[in-house]
């Protein structure tokens, strides 16, 4: 309790990300929830927190502004109404932080831009410039322009992300939840709160979540891997119900509330976090039992000779999906090499790659350096 009570004290930029099934009603944004979030954001603030608000919202108040009479059951429907609502959702944001002296941007983003190495340092320079000018970012999907494949699926992943671009130190996820369960509550009358993860990594995410909230596009399974990945980072989460009234001021003030998931000991690189998250894998390599204990006990890269079997069609430079025998998820990492070449050298030495390919600018099918293990994808 006193780490929890020490970082909360001592944290100097947070990712607070509000969800829409917190944040909007059936006829659209709530109004007074904004005000009370940035009250306490304010209070934040003002004693010398960096604060970087990621909010859903946008698809849901475009819905209520057309007053529920357009259906929802496309991507174009879906991307229709996050235009007519994002302007009014930053309108209400603008309007409520300046009562409080404080400035808001918006920042619209796109999975290409954190994909792309300079679109990605891009993003930072402005996000970090931003807040050295004690702006609050506000930030959001670039629905209207995301196309199916570069989407992030839903903003607990985005913000996941942003905690590596902005280099945050707490992770605060506002749901309509108390917190997380040991399983669905929904489905499971005899379901436990829990007040602390100590090993996330540790936890079988399926088992636990399933479903998602009527009005957002994620669920307790998102809201848990975003905070694995935090955990990777050494970004501790709160997951805590957005709907209990002054909730971020009452857990700044000492009061045990939502789930508190302790990071690793062991943090991952910015750089290998980057490579693993910020592109979508495009295949899968299953590896043998000895690459399996070469890659987990000794640190090892992967070689051609561990690889059992190869799925998908991808080019070198693709993030892959590393699976152990059973076909469950090892790691992620970028390959050397394309899936055709991988089928013609698996199983085979990394002497043998010039005489069966030609030539070998690589031993390695992935390097260690471009290898995350147990990577929440």
């Amino acid at each position: 309790m006193s780490n929890r009570l020490d970082i909360l004290r001592d944290a100097r930029r947070i990712v607070v990300k509000i969800g829409s099934a917190v944040l909007t009603t059936e006829e659209g944004v709530n109004l007074g929830l904004i005000c009370r979030l940035a009250d306490q954001l304010a209070t934040l603030h003002e004693r010398g927190v960096d604060i970087v608000l990621v909010s859903s919202g946008a698809v849901a108040a475009g819905k209520g502004a057309m007053n529920n009479n357009i259906e929802l059951n496309d991507l174009p429907a879906r991307q229709a109404a996050s235009s007519i609502g994002q302007s009014r959702l930053m309108h209400e944001y603008d309007e409520t932080f300046r009562r409080f002296g404080l400035t808001t941007s918006q920042v619209l983003l796109t999975r290409d831009g954190l994909k792309n190495r300079d679109r990605f340092l891009n993003a930072r320079n402005t996000l970090s410039r931003l807040l050295e000018w004690r702006v609050i970012p506000i930030i959001n999907e670039n629905d209207t322009v995301s196309v199916q494949e570069l989407k992030f699926g839903d903003n607990d992943t985005l913000a996941s992300l942003i905690l590596n671009v902005v280099e945050a130190d707490l992770f605060i996820n506002l749901t309509s939840a108390d917190g997380v369960f040991d399983k669905n509550p929904d489905q499971h009358p005899d379901a436990k709160p829990l007040s602390v993860i100590d090993n996330i990594s540790e936890l079988d995410l399926d088992a636990m979540c399933d479903g998602k909230t009527a009005a957002g596009s994620g669920g307790m399974f998102s809201k848990m891997r975003a905070a694995m990945r935090a955990a990777q980072l050494g970004v501790p989460t709160l997951i805590m119900s957005g709907k209990k009234r002054m909730i971020i001021e009452r857990v700044f003030s000492g009061e045990e509330c939502g789930t508190w998931i302790v990071p690793e000991d062991k943090c991952v690189s910015r750089r290998k976090f980057w490579l693993a998250y910020n592109n979508e894998p495009e295949g899968d390599i299953l590896v043998d039992q000895g690459a399996e204990k070469a890659l987990q006990k000794k640190g090892k890269s992967l070689l051609p000779a561990g690889i059992r079997e190869v799925r998908g069609e991808f080019k070198a430079g693709a993030l892959i999906r590393i699976l152990d025998r059973e076909g469950k998820p090892l790691g992620a990492g970028i390959t050397n090499y394309s899936s055709s070449d991988l089928e013609r050298i698996k199983k085979h030495k990394s002497g043998e790659i010039a005489e069966i390919l030609g030539n070998c600018n690589y031993s390695e099918a992935i390097h260690r350096d471009n290898l995350l293990l147990d990577a929440a994808i």
